[in-house]
C-alpha cells in the first residue's frame, strides 16, 4: 500500500492473485462494517408496523424477495458494475462525480480557477480536449448559470444526507446489536438496560476518536470477517433445519404476491427493507483507499453470499414461527447455545460499522471544507503513515451528542431506520442523477444510455424513497431537518467566499502602483520575509494596498500567496507550488500559488515555510538560468508580454527523479508548456513546467536543447551568475532575520439594496460562521508573534 497517498499503487493493482485476496480482506474491515450489520435490524424495521407476519408466509416470502433483488440491483449491478468505474484518479465518492463533471464541463463555481490547473498530471480527462464531443447536455449545463448552482445544491445535499447519516448509522448498529439482551432478560429489565448500555457504546466509541484507527484497525477485519462467517453459517443452519425450500421465495413472483395481498402497507413497509442496503454507498466513498478489484472481489464472493445466506435463513427461520411482529427480530433465529457469542460479535460488528462511517463524516466534511462549502474547523491527522486518517474534534462531539439524542429519543429501532432509510436513499438519487451526467460528459456515452442507467434505477429508488416519505413524522423528519441545517451552512458560506473573491477581484491593485512603492514616497522595505496571503492568482489584493497605506513599509522579501483548491483528489508534490515573479527580479516580489486537491493534507506553517523558500530559490536558479541561455523561445516570448511592465509567467516548481544530461524541453502549444532543466548548483533536480497564455491560433511545436557548461565563462553569464548569488543571499537572509504572514481580517456586509434573504444570510449567517469558527490564521497554523492582521470590510 502506498502509506503517502492512501491509494495502491499501480503495481499492486496488478500483482499477483494472492495480494489482491489480501487487499479485498483489508477492505472488509473499512467498507463493509456498515452494510454487514443491515441483517440486525432489516426484518425488524420491516415488520414494525405496515403489516403483519401471517400464516400464510407471503408477507416474509415477499420481504425475503424484495431484500434478494435489491442488494443484487443496487450494491451489486448498480455499484459494483458501473459506478465503481468511475473513479476520479482511484477515489469516489459525490465529491468525486462532482470533480469529474467539473473538469468535462464549465460548470463549477470555485473561484480563482486557472488554465494552468489543467496541466496538473491527476488532471486527466476521458478524453483528450480535441476529441471530446460538445453534447447538447453539456452545451446546454454551460450556457444556464442557474444549472451551476442547481448542481452544486444537489451535491451539498447528498453530502449533508452523509453526514446525517454519520449520526444514524452508530445509533442504529449498536442498538440493535445490543436489543439481543431482551431474550435474556425481561422486558421491565431490558427497557432499563439497553439505552444506557447503547449510551455507553457510543461514548466511548466517540471518545476513542482522537487517537485514530491505525492502533485498532488491524483488528477491523478479523471482527467484520468472523461476522460474516457467522451469519452465513447460522443462515445455512436455519435454512436446513426449518425451511430448505426458502429458495424458491428469491423468484420476483413472490414480490408481486406480496405487493398484492399488503397494497399500500406493503409499499410503506419498504422503507424497512431498503435498510438492506446501507453501507452500499461506502464501497464507491472509500475507492480511494483500495483498488476496484479488491472491493468487487470481496462483496461478489464474501459479503454478498453471506448477507443473502442471512436473510434466507432468517426468513426460513420465520416461516416456522408464526409470532407477533415484537418478537421478529435477528436473535430470535439464533440458537440459544450460540446466542452470547453471537451478541458479542454482533456488538464489535456495529461498533466497526459505526466507526467506518464517523471516519467516512470526517474526511467528507474535510474534503466540503477544502472545496469552501464548509467553515473551516480543526483538523488532526492521526498518522504520519497513512493518508486519509483524520480528526475533527467539534464534529466529533456534535455527532456524539446527536447520537445519544436520537438512541434516547427514538429508543427502538422503527424511528431509527425510518431516519436512516431516508437518509440512504436520498444519497444514493444523488449519485445516480451525477453518474448519469457523467456517462455523457465524461465517458461520451450517447444520452439513451445515460437515460437508461437514470431510469433503471432511479425508479427504483424512487419507489423505495417515496415509501420513506410517509414515515416523516416516525423518524423521516430527522434527516430532513439536519440535511436542510447544514445545506443551509454550507451554501451560505460557499455563497459568501464567492462574492468576497469577486470583490477582491474588482479591487485588486495594478502593478504599477506596487512598483512605484519606494523611499520617494515615504515607503520603505524592512529585513524578513512577508507572505501575503490571499484568493487572488493576478494583480495586488486591496488588503495588502490598505496594509501599505497604515504602515508604509513592507518586506525586503514579499511573496503574495494563494492557497487554493484544485478539482482533483490529490495534486502531486512536484506539481503543487506555482510560482513566478511580480515585477523584475530588483524589486524582489514573487506570487507563489500553493495547490491541493480536495483529499490532500495541507502542510503544517513550519514545513510550508521551508518547503516556500526552497520552491522560491529553485525558482531563481531556473528564472536566471532561462534568462542567461538565449532560445527561440525567448524571441517569442518577447511578442507575447512584456516582463517589464506586467507579471511575468508562473512556473511549476517541484523535485524529481533525473537522470542524463542535463538540459530541458519547452513545448508551445494551445496547452501549457512543459519544461524540465537541471542545475549543477542544486542537489537535487527540479521539475520546472511553465504557464503561459498562448494565442488561439499559435501552432504547437516542441524545441529541446541542452545546456553548455562553457558558456559560463562570457561576461555577461559572469554577471548573472552574480546577480543570481545576490538574490539567493538576499533570500537567505530574508529568511534569517524572521517570516511575517499578513492575512486580512475581514467583516462582510451585504450592499445596500439587497434582498433580506442576502441580508440575513451574509450580515447574520456568514458572519456568525466566521466568528464563531476557526479563522485563517488557525488553520494555517501560524504563531500570534508572526502574524499581521488587516482590517477590511467587504460590502458584496
Amino acid at each position: 500500500m502506498d502509506l503517502e497517498n492512501g491509494k495502491f499503487s499501480d503495481a499492486s493493482k496488478k500483482g499477483s492473485w494472492k495480494k489482491a485476496l489480501l487487499f479485498a480482506y483489508q477492505s472488509l474491515g473499512v467498507v463493509y462494517g456498515d452494510l454487514s450489520t443491515s441483517p440486525l435490524y432489516v426484518y425488524k424495521s420491516t415488520f414494525a408496523e405496515d403489516i403483519q407476519h401471517s400464516e400464510s408466509n407471503e408477507e416474509i416470502f415477499g420481504v425475503l424477495s424484495f431484500v434478494f433483488w435489491t442488494l443484487t440491483l443496487v450494491p451489486l449491478f448498480k455499484y459494483v458494475f458501473v459506478v465503481l468505474r468511475a473513479d476520479d484518479n482511484g477515489e469516489g465518492g459525490t465529491f468525486a462525480l462532482y470533480s469529474l463533471i467539473c473538469r468535462h464541463a464549465n460548470v463549477s463555481l470555485l473561484p480563482n480557477r486557472q488554465v494552468a490547473d489543467e496541466a496538473v498530471s491527476t488532471y486527466k480527462l476521458e478524453h483528450p480536449p480535441e476529441k471530446r464531443s460538445s453534447s447538447r447536455v453539456k452545451v446546454y449545463l454551460e450556457k444556464h448559470k442557474v444549472l451551476h448552482t442547481a448542481l452544486l445544491i444537489l451535491v451539498l445535499l447528498g453530502t449533508c444526507m452523509v453526514i446525517g447519516d454519520g449520526v444514524l448509522t452508530p445509533a442504529i448498529s449498536v442498538f440493535s446489536a445490543v436489543s439481543g439482551l431482551e431474550l435474556s432478560m425481561s422486558k421491565e429489565h431490558h427497557q432499563y438496560a439497553v439505552i444506557p448500555i447503547t449510551c455507553f457504546i457510543l461514548v466511548c466509541l466517540f471518545a476513542l476518536q482522537h487517537y485514530g484507527t491505525h492502533r485498532v484497525g488491524f483488528l477491523f477485519a478479523p471482527i467484520v470477517l468472523t461476522w460474516l462467517l457467522c451469519i452465513s453459517a447460522l443462515g445455512l443452519y436455519n435454512m436446513i433445519h426449518w425451511n430448505p425450500h426458502v429458495y424458491q421465495a428469491l423468484s420476483p413472483y413472490y414480490m408481486f404476491k406480496f405487493l398484492k395481498k399488503t397494497k399500500k402497507g406493503g409499499w410503506m413497509s419498504l422503507g424497512g427493507i431498503l435498510l438492506c442496503i446501507t453501507g452500499s454507498e461506502a464501497m464507491f466513498a472509500d475507492l480511494g483507499h483500495f483498488s476496484y478489484a479488491a472491493i468487487q472481489t470481496a462483496f461478489t464472493f464474501l459479503v454478498y453470499p453471506a448477507l443473502i445466506l442471512a436473510y434466507m435463513g432468517q426468513a426460513a427461520y420465520l416461516s416456522q414461527h408464526h409470532h407477533t411482529s415484537y418478537h421478529i427480530s435477528f436473535y430470535v433465529s439464533v440458537p440459544d447455545s450460540v446466542r452470547w457469542p453471537v451478541l458479542v460479535i454482533a456488538i464489535l460488528a456495529s461498533v466497526v460499522g459505526s466507526q467506518a462511517i464517523i471516519s467516512g463524516t470526517f474526511s467528507i466534511i474535510n474534503q466540503s471544507q477544502s472545496l469552501s462549502c464548509f467553515p473551516r474547523v480543526k483538523v488532526i491527522h492521526t498518522s504520519d503513515k497513512i493518508h486519509g486518517q483524520i480528526y475533527i474534534p467539534e464534529i466529533n462531539w456534535v455527532l456524539m451528542i446527536l447520537c445519544i439524542t436520537v438512541t434516547i429519543g427514538f429508543r427502538d429501532t422503527k424511528h431509527m431506520g425510518n431516519a436512516s432509510g431516508l437518509a440512504v436513499m436520498t444519497v444514493m438519487l444523488v449519485t445516480t442523477c451525477l453518474m448519469s451526467l457523467v456517462i455523457i460528459l465524461c465517458w461520451n456515452k450517447p444520452p439513451a444510455v445515460a437515460l437508461s442507467f437514470l431510469l433503471f434505477f432511479g425508479s427504483i429508488e424512487l419507489l423505495y424513497f417515496s415509501a420513506s416519505l410517509t414515515k416523516f413524522t416516525e423518524g423521516a423528519w430527522l434527516p430532513i431537518l439536519l440535511a436542510l441545517f447544514l445545506m443551509t451552512i454550507m451554501f451560505v458560506w460557499h455563497y459568501a467566499t464567492i462574492k468576497k473573491y469577486e470583490f477582491d477581484l474588482h479591487n485588486k491593485v495594478s502593478l504599477e502602483w506596487l512598483l512605484a512603492l519606494g523611499p520617494s514616497l515615504g515607503v520603505a522595505r524592512t529585513p524578513g520575509i512577508g507572505l501575503v496571503f490571499t484568493d487572488l492568482t493576478s494583480g495586488i489584493p486591496a488588503n495588502f494596498s490598505r496594509f501599505v497605506t497604515n504602515l508604509p513599509a513592507y518586506h525586503h522579501i514579499l511573496v503574495f500567496v494563494c492557497v487554493k483548491s484544485v478539482p482533483v483528489p490529490f495534486v502531486p508534490p512536484a506539481e503543487r507550488y506555482l510560482v513566478g515573479r511580480v515585477g523584475p527580479a530588483a524589486h524582489r516580489s514573487y506570487r507563489c500559488i500553493v495547490r491541493y486537491g480536495y483529499r490532500d493534507v495541507h502542510q503544517d506553517i513550519d514545513s510550508f515555510e521551508t518547503e516556500l523558500v526552497a520552491r522560491l530559490a529553485d525558482f531563481i536558479r531556473y528564472d536566471w538560468h532561462r534568462t542567461q541561455h538565449t532560445s527561440p523561445y525567448a524571441e517569442d516570448d518577447a511578442s507575447h508580454s512584456n516582463e517589464s511592465s506586467s507579471e511575468r509567467r508562473l512556473a511549476v516548481i517541484g523535485t524529481v527523479a533525473f537522470s542524463g544530461t542535463r538540459g530541458y524541453g519547452i513545448e508551445e502549444s494551445v496547452e501549457p508548456a512543459s519544461v524540465s532543466i537541471g542545475f549543477s548548483t542544486v542537489e537535487s533536480v527540479t521539475d520546472v513546467i511553465e504557464m503561459q497564455a498562448m494565442g488561439a491560433g499559435a501552432v504547437e511545436r516542441r524545441v529541446r536543447f541542452a545546456i553548455d557548461d562553457d558558456d559560463s565563462e562570457s561576461d555577461v553569464q559572469t554577471k548573472m551568475y552574480v546577480q543570481l548569488e545576490e538574490e539567493l543571499r538576499d533570500l537567505m537572509t530574508a529568511q534569517e532575520a524572521g517570516t511575517a504572514f499578513i492575512l486580512g481580517h475581514t467583516h462582510v456586509e451585504a450592499k445596500q439594496g439587497s434582498s433580506i434573504l442576502k441580508r440575513l444570510a451574509i450580515n447574520f449567517g456568514y458572519n456568525f460562521l466566521r466568528r464563531n469558527c476557526r479563522g485563517p490564521d488557525v488553520a494555517l497554523k501560524v504563531p500570534p508573534v508572526s502574524l499581521l492582521e488587516v482590517g477590511m470590510v467587504y460590502v458584496v
